[in-house]
């Protein structure tokens, strides 16, 4: 099998950012700045294609990547992201010892202070625990990509409406297809410290937008499921905000999302 990295970046020279990612498997780089083009080169005798497009908005991006897929296995990834030595090695043969997955999550140490999840032990990924992994955690069997049809939302995520999400409703939709999900703890990367593209602080967009999205997540559960997360992680999301506020910024964005869903 043959790994792609599927990456989504924003104004990079392509061969600069191989570089700096350590990127040592076949790559699909979607440039997004001010023009349209591809280019094509090898680095470490790997086959990297870029795709320039003159657009915004990180579900694009990513949906350009999975259109370009060419690779048994696809890994996304960031512009952040620099790679472990061996990555492609690592990640295949967590597929192998994992036949029945579809769709692996592995580990990418975060930045200091946005870490969201790291994976001691293995497990199976549902609908109730799926919204805590970012996207270059993901790897996936090609495959599975072009059987379910799934592909990126594009009201969430950086440039689009709500800010952040689009991950976790990517792994409900691959879900809800009846596919097979794990965690694993492989590391395959560390993220390189750089302002976020999104996150602001938890402020009145940040509880808004979540609401938004746990009206797709959750549906009817979405007001008992923003309970849930507010308590159990108040001590860092409330801290200038009382958990009651936040659940009213949350309400207001289920109610939102409702709207979006019925439009």
């Amino acid at each position: 099998m043959k790994v792609e990295l599927l990456v989504s970046a924003l104004n990079q020279d392509p061969k600069e950012l191989a570089e700096k990612m350590h990127i040592t498997s076949d790559a699909v780089i979607i440039n997004q700045c001010d023009k349209d083009g591809q280019e094509e080169f090898l680095r470490q005798g790997r086959r990297i294609r870029c795709f320039s497009f003159a657009e915004r908005g990180v579900g694009r991006s990513r949906n350009h990547a999975l259109e370009k897929a060419e690779g048994d296995i696809c890994l996304f990834a960031d512009e952040d992201i620099c790679y472990c030595e061996g990555y492609e090695q690592s990640v295949l043969e967590a597929f192998s010892a994992y036949p029945q997955a579809d769709m692996l999550l592995f580990n990418v140490q975060a930045a200091p202070g946005r870490e969201t999840y790291h994976t001691e032990s293995p497990g199976r990924v549902h609908w109730y625990n799926c919204g805590r992994y970012p996207t270059y955690s993901f790897g996936l069997r090609r495959k599975v990509l072009e059987k379910s049809g799934v592909r990126f939302s594009l009201l969430f995520g950086g440039g689009a409406k709500y800010s952040n999400g689009e991950d976790s409703l990517f792994i409900r939709d691959i879900l809800k297809k009846g596919y097979k999900i794990y965690r694993v703890p492989v590391d395959i990367g560390r993220e390189m410290e750089r302002p976020s593209t999104w996150f602001q602080g938890y402020n009145d967009k940040f509880f808004f937008d979540r609401g938004v999205l746990y009206a797709f997540l959750y549906g009817p559960l979405a007001g008992l499921m923003a309970w849930r997360f507010l308590l159990a992680h108040r001590s860092v999301l409330c801290q200038e905000k009382s958990v009651r506020e936040a659940h009213v910024l949350m309400k207001r964005g289920i109610e939102e999302g409702r709207k979006e869903k019925r439009a």
